[in-house]
């Protein structure tokens, strides 16, 4: 009973903070439930629970394909090198999944951390100065 009302009360969180997120935060909650749910998937395969593995590693692949759809590819080539990037760690679970191997979901992990903590760097001032090139360029 308390895990499912502890379950509720994330969803409910997460769908609130995303309700009135600015862009930057959703890519952060994005980002934050892509290493949730590769670790979820990890423990699965090490407890042989195919149907949690199963639901874990496509809750991330969404996510990943996800932070790949929020990309701005006229931004030119940090916008691609981040959808190749995305699209190796999709390739990464997936053999995770496959192979029931952990050892992929860890480098995923460690690279989407290293994405992550860059990320949650950006201060409000760069995400205004951001905004504002983008509008000057009629991009947004």
């Amino acid at each position: 009973m308390y895990h499912r009302n502890l379950k509720a009360y994330k969803t409910t969180s997460i769908e609130a903070d995303l309700a009135v997120a600015d862009p930057h935060r959703v890519i952060q909650l994005m980002m934050q439930g892509l290493l949730e749910s590769l670790a979820q998937a990890k423990g699965a395969i090490e407890r042989k629970d195919m149907e949690e593995k199963a639901r874990t590693i496509s809750k991330a692949q969404g996510l990943v394909h996800g932070l790949q759809d929020a990309l701005d590819m006229t931004q030119g080539q940090i916008a691609e090198d981040l959808f190749a990037l995305y699209a190796y760690m999709d390739e990464r679970i997936w053999e995770a999944s496959v192979r029931r191997d952990i050892q992929p979901l860890d480098e995923v992990m460690t690279l989407m951390v290293t994405i992550k903590s860059a990320w949650d760097q950006i201060t409000d001032a760069d995400k205004q100065q951001g905004f504002q090139l983008r509008q000057a360029s009629g991009s947004v």
